[in-house]
């Protein structure tokens, strides 16, 4: 399915020499030039399926799951620099990596299950977009979703026109409204401090405890956004004459950091809202629910501010999920696709469960669950590629990240085994 380029997205070039970069000499700029991808994986990290999940969170178990974000946010950090160095260092993205060493069925079984990602990841972001729209102006789910893959269409154009400077401006720009957004209600909101450190020590109170759990750390660690940091990498520097690999690898530390203390910040901020405001109300269950007592209880001024933060997400995380669907299918099955056939793959699925009035808040929570399943899948191969000298020469993972990345991957792994035998057990 080829395509004019200026409808496709990169997915990292196929085909560069490796290690090409220069390893010596100074860059002509400043660190700050080098800035930006990591802030649009970021906006994975702050989707409307981080919204139901925390906010679902706070308002069941107070601030008990408060150590599941910050673990989850580490988690994260250390995942999407590697997954950035691997771009960086190879010259290709993570699925066009994959699409390499797989034969053709596996690669096709594994570009199914991050399709399935995919899918799940826009079923969040469609419908969290489509429930701001509602709660701003009252527009019916159905038509709100419609709305949020128009929009995020014209966003991806940015990319696609203008190139992936402006776009990551807009994005930044997104994620500094989704920030005031959730942030504000701290600022009124009665949050008990002493208990809220005390959420950092780890513990569960039963399956749906668990259950949240993997649905936060599904929407956090985000899959889709581990497969999408190469690519950006790849895309954004691939013609960076000026920059050593070594000084671009310090700027994407830099740049990891930063946009992950800003989502862990929004992260942490939705759940001690849900905790201080949300506990013990009715009708918290639903995100309309959760805005309800939000403006009831700290005022209309921070409702509208969590509605707009709420839109907010939904239409860049909408945007950001199309590019890292694009770049997976580029990368896998090795064809460019249009974003619009791709906006398609996606977006139907969300649509059918809006149309189904499924209840909107719940697939929200099911579609983290989903992605929590996926992590592996993406981190495992991301290890083992960081990790190995042929891949990464010098620049190859040390000793220590590898075995912190090995243990992370095997937390992950092992929480998801245990919510599908809870759940199992729990049906039964």
């Amino acid at each position: 399915m080829n395509v004019d380029p200026s409808v496709a997205v990169h997915a990292g070039g196929r085909g560069r020499k490796k290690h090409s970069r220069k390893k010596h000499g100074r860059k002509k700029g400043s660190t700050a030039v080098l800035l930006g991808p990591a802030f649009v994986a970021a906006i994975a990290y702050v989707d409307p399926g981080n919204v139901a999940a925390n906010l679902t969170a706070g308002a069941e178990y107070g601030y008990l799951l408060v150590w599941v974000l910050v673990a989850a946010n580490l988690i994260a950090v250390l995942v999407q620099y590697l997954s950035s160095k691997l771009g960086l260092v190879s010259g290709q993205s993570l699925p066009s990596l994959l699409g390499d060493r797989l034969r053709r069925r596996t690669r096709l079984a594994y570009w199914g299950q991050a399709e399935v990602v995919a899918i799940a990841t826009d079923l969040a972001e469609v419908i969290g977009g489509a429930i701001a729209l509602k709660i701003l102006f009252d527009l019916p789910l159905l038509l709100g979703g419609v709305i949020v893959g128009v929009v995020s269409l014209f966003l991806l154009s940015i990319q696609s026109t203008r190139g992936q400077r402006p776009f990551e401006f807009v994005i930044i720009g997104f994620l500094v409204i989704i920030a005031i957004g959730f942030l504000a209600g701290l600022f009124v909101g009665d949050v008990n401090w002493g208990q809220a450190a005390g959420g950092i020590v780890p513990r569960l109170e039963g399956t749906n405890s668990v259950v949240l759990a993997a649905s936060m750390l599904g929407a956090t660690v985000m899959p889709h956004a581990i497969y999408l940091h190469s690519a950006l990498s790849v895309d954004r520097h691939r013609d960076n004459a000026t920059a050593s690999t070594g000084q671009l690898l310090r700027a994407s530390r830099w740049d990891v950091v930063l946009s992950l203390v800003v989502a862990g910040s929004v992260n942490i901020a939705m759940l001690l809202l849900a905790a201080a405001s949300l506990r013990g109300q009715t009708g918290t269950d639903t995100i309309e629910g959760a805005h309800a007592v939000v403006t009831a209880n700290l005022g209309e001024i921070v409702g509208l501010f969590f509605g707009i933060g709420l839109l907010a997400s939904g239409l860049a995380s909408s945007a950001v999920g199309s590019y890292a669907g694009a770049s997976i299918m580029q990368g896998l099955l090795r064809v460019n696709i249009s974003i619009v056939w791709q906006r398609a793959v996606t977006m139907i699925p969300a649509l059918i469960v809006l149309g189904l009035g499924v209840d909107p808040t719940w697939a929200l929570v099911l579609s983290q669950v989903v992605l929590s399943l996926g992590i592996p899948f993406a981190m495992i191969p991301l290890v083992r590629l960081t990790s190995s000298r042929r891949v990464m020469g010098e620049f190859a993972n040390a000793r220590w990240i590898t075995l912190i990345a090995a243990a992370a991957s095997a937390l992950i792994i092992v929480l998801n085994v245990v919510l599908i035998v809870l759940l199992v057990l729990d049906v039964d």
